[in-house]
């Protein structure tokens, strides 16, 4: 990994991000070998030897997905921890770093509906250690569909007061609040030096300055009817076709003869 590390400076990269987490305790029996790179134990030394790397880990290095749903709950309830995402969120304290930051991918849909008392220790847990501000916003959304319900989710949690007065959590705020913007959007575009605004907050405030007004405008086709249909074929079809026609109306506006005698005269 520190070779990897070294490169990665060498060419001006600043972002890593490393998957940890999703190794449920059956994987672990099946193959323990593997457990220490799952873990989250590799991280805090890595970051301290390399602080000019930001070390982005994804899922949280939260263990339990992918095993019984009540691991995850049952954990947490005996011993107010959370397997690795709670070594993650110590690493700032225990190394005096501050280049860590935690990735909701996964953890957070797979929660927040069906546990959400779970979604809410998970963002205590990492808001108390990492900070706010080291909170990536994702969603996995390839194995969940679209990801405007999961952002719905984020705007409406909060962390539950009994929970807060536990375990001296921060809450969450208000739905627009600097916490749960700064952790569904603004922390990944500060990471990414995108700078702000992005462009569809650009595009959302030239609407909203624009007002309620509408535009008017209509996009699509007109329908018109078709032509009738002749026989005849070219330019001589054509030319025949509107002859008839133009011949077909003279006579229509034209009395008869029979019609001229029978009509009375005008004194």
């Amino acid at each position: 990994m520190y070779t990897f590390c070294e490169r990665t400076a060498k060419a001006g990269i600043k972002n890593v991000c490393i998957h940890k987490g999703l190794f449920p305790a059956f994987a672990e029996e099946a193959q323990p070998h593997l457990a220490a790179h799952a873990s989250v134990g590799d991280v805090g030394k890595a970051a301290k030897d390399w602080p000019q790397l930001n070390f982005v880990i994804y899922h949280s290095g939260y263990r339990h997905l992918g095993g019984p749903p009540a691991n995850g709950m049952d954990e947490w309830q005996r011993s107010g921890r959370l397997s690795w995402l709670s070594d993650l969120a110590e690493i700032p304290e225990k190394y005096g770093v501050t280049n860590v930051y935690g990735d909701l991918g996964a953890i957070f849909a797979w929660t927040v509906i069906a546990q959400p008392v779970l979604a809410a220790a998970m963002m205590g847990t990492l808001i108390k250690g990492l900070g706010a501000d080291h909170v990536i916003w994702g969603t996995d959304s390839v194995w969940t569909g679209s990801p405007q319900w999961q952002i719905e989710a984020m705007r409406r949690l909060e962390i539950p007061d009994d929970m807060q007065k536990q375990y001296r959590f921060a809450p969450l705020g208000p739905a627009d609040g600097p916490v749960k913007n700064a952790i569904l959007g603004e922390n990944g575009l500060r990471k990414a030096e995108l700078g702000r605004p992005d462009r569809f907050t650009a595009m959302k405030e030239a609407y909203e300055q624009g007002g309620p007004s509408r535009s008017n405008l209509r996009y699509g086709y007109m329908h018109k009817p078709a032509r009738p249909q002749t026989a005849m074929s070219g330019q001589r079809g054509n030319d025949a076709c509107r002859g008839q026609t133009r011949a077909a109306v003279d006579q229509h506006d034209r009395p008869s003869s029979d019609a001229r005698r029978r009509a009375p005269e005008i004194l």
